[in-house]
Order: C-alpha cells, then structure tokens, then sequence
C-alpha cells in the first residue's frame, strides 16, 4: 500500500502501514526528518535497513569507452588520461542519476525487454543513455558530472547542484569519450543503488524536572534551554530537547556540577515514538525514498500475509 498524505496536515503526514503514522518534522532537498507513532523498534528499523537496501535508484552499470580506428586497424586515438578506466567507471556509478520511478522499469520487469536474454536488453523504458567527450588542455580541463550528455528529455541530466562532482582531470594530448548506461537497481545488489546515507533513528524522548531545587544548577549556566520552557516540570518540543540533551552534558558524569545536579532533570523515552532521519545522494528527494521504502515494505508483508493465507 503506497503511503496517502492526509489532507488536514499541513506539515506532512502519513498512514504508512495500518496503524502507524509519520509525521514529517523538518525536511529540504536533501535531508528528512520523520517522526513515527503507533510503531515499534523491530519496524522502524525493517525501514531503515528497506531505505538503504531496497529503494529503487538509477546509476550507471556500464561504461564503454570509444576508441578510434582506421580500416587498416591502426588506431588514430583512443581515451586517454591520468586514470584507469576502471576507477572513471567506478566514479561515474557514484554520480546522482535522477530517478523517476513512475517513467522507467526495472530491466528484468520491462515490458519490451524482460524477455530478452540479460545483454540484450535496453531501451527506453528501462536504460538511460548518457555520453561523454572532453579534451584536454594545457592548464588542465576537469571532466565533471556536468558533461554527461543525457540523450533523452531534459529532466534526464544531471541537476545543477551535482554537475560540479569531479571525475578526472585532463591534460594536453588526453582526452576522453565515452558511452555509459543507467539501469534500475537496489542497494542489496551494489552500494551505487542506494540512494540514502546516515540513516539513524531514535526513540523520541521528553524532558523532565525531577527535583526542581536541583535543577537550578542547570539553568544558573545561563545556556539554551530555561526553566520557564518546562510545562508542568515537562518539555515536549522535539527540537528543544535536542537541545536540552547538549545542555545536559554541561551537568552529566565527570563535571563538577553532577556532584549536586544529581540528574535533576531527566529525558524519558515515549513509547512506541521514534525519529528517524536520513539524507539522500540527489538522485531522490528524500519524501520520495521515504514513500518508495514504505511501498516496498508494504508490498513485502502484503505477499507474507497472502503467502501465510495459501498455506493455512
């Protein structure tokens, strides 16, 4: 069951499965803050590991470098630089490819090729087609993500942000050209198909004053976080007891004032909440990975449970 965005929240809500829901926190291009309810650890973490190992993701499988000849067999030039073609390889493979899930299939699952046998297949339902010809100069020329040619619409090149990625550098007499192709792939299979990095989560945690004539010692430091933020000796905000938790440290094991603090204020785990949080290499907006791993999780235990029903 793909994710539904609830109409009466603004901020960003979402029923993931059955009960659970998720609530976005902060979130930009690259970097997503989720808060997950109803939920437990063993979950929450089946979503971490679906984000990095099974959220389909474009990236280059093969690169095939052109070399010149003439009839005779001679060869006029050939790509040429201060690097391997394996390691160029290896650099492109790690180049955000945009991904859009809803234009292009897996090669295995395409319409027009899946019944091909593996090296034939290829078109323009499943393969992205990019190519490449820089040379050289006498001050040097950087050959960047920004000279790959997509050959296809617009929205198939490399965006903006990511064109300055370098992949080699070259010099008088060096050139190279090259073709390479982007498939879809999952993070299991190479690291180039995982669109996400610094996956973390934590329970989500509350403030609280234990003894308040203790907890004077806190805010006599003159820090973030005062007394006066505490509702009824508690604080809920998500952000301010991050910042809570940086202040504490100012009172913790080994400083003079835990002698007397005495863990007068406490942070206390909510349960069944969590904050989970991730950035993603650009070939994604992060909500769009957070969908497609939730998509496939879901799928996942739709397919146990009809497994389960065929069997009992």
């Amino acid at each position: 069951m793909v994710p539904r965005q609830r109409e009466d929240d603004a901020v960003g809500a979402f029923e993931v499965i059955e009960m659970v829901k998720a609530k976005i926190l902060k979130e930009d291009e690259e970097r997503i803050k989720v808060l997950l309810t109803d939920t437990d650890r063993a979950f929450v973490n089946a979503i971490r590991r679906t984000l990095m190992s099974d959220t389909p993701k474009m990236a280059i499988d093969t690169v095939r470098f052109v070399k010149k000849t003439e009839e005779d067999g001679d060869i006029l030039w050939e790509t040429d630089g201060p690097l391997p073609d394996e390691v160029i390889a290896q650099r492109l493979a790690m180049v955000p490819i945009p991904t859009k899930h809803d234009e292009f299939y897996f090669q295995d699952e395409c319409p027009n090729c899946s019944e091909m046998v593996e090296d034939d297949r290829g078109c323009a339902s499943c393969t992205m087609l990019y190519y490449c010809q820089v040379k050289g100069s006498e001050e040097g020329t950087w050959v960047t993500a920004g000279d790959l040619n997509f050959l296809g619409d617009a929205d198939g090149f490399i965006p903006s942000k990511y064109q300055p990625i370098p992949i080699t550098k070259l010099f008088k007499g060096q050139m190279i050209e090259f073709s390479a192709t982007a498939v879809m792939g999952r993070g299991r299979d190479h690291v180039k198909w995982s669109p996400v990095s610094g996956v973390t989560f934590n329970p989500r945690q509350v403030g609280l004053i234990k003894v308040k004539s203790r907890s004077k010692v806190l805010w006599d430091l003159g820090l973030n976080i005062k007394a006066k933020d505490f509702k009824d000796g508690r604080l809920e905000d998500i952000e301010m007891v991050e910042t809570l938790k940086s202040d504490l440290n100012h009172v913790g094991s080994g400083t003079e004032e835990s002698r007397e603090f005495k863990g007068a204020v406490e942070l206390e785990d909510v349960p069944g909440e969590f904050i989970l949080q991730f950035e993603t290499d650009g070939s994604m907006t992060p909500r769009v990975a957070f969908e497609m791993a939730v998509a496939e999780l879901s799928g996942r235990f739709g397919g146990i449970q009809e497994d389960l029903k065929a069997v009992l």
